[in-house]
């Protein structure tokens, strides 16, 4: 599984990441998660407000920072 948190590096991004990582640590799961911060790549997912979650390449949450117990919704 590849999560990928997008965002420029505020501090929402910050906390979507560490909420992602708390998710899927309680999981026990084997992910990988990545951190997309280039605008255009951003872009590239339809995103126009991070930050945003994506798990295998599909956009799951857009626009704010989700806790670790609505991330693992989606994982």
């Amino acid at each position: 599984m590849i999560i990928k948190i997008l965002g420029t590096g505020c501090t929402n991004c910050k906390k979507l990441e560490e909420n992602a990582r708390k998710a899927v640590e309680e999981l026990g799961l084997d992910a990988t998660i990545e951190k997309v911060t280039e605008i255009k790549d951003i872009m590239k997912y339809g995103v126009m407000k991070t930050p945003a979650l994506v798990v295998d390449e599909k956009v799951k949450i857009m626009g704010r920072v989700a806790t670790s117990d609505e991330i693992k919704k989606y994982l």
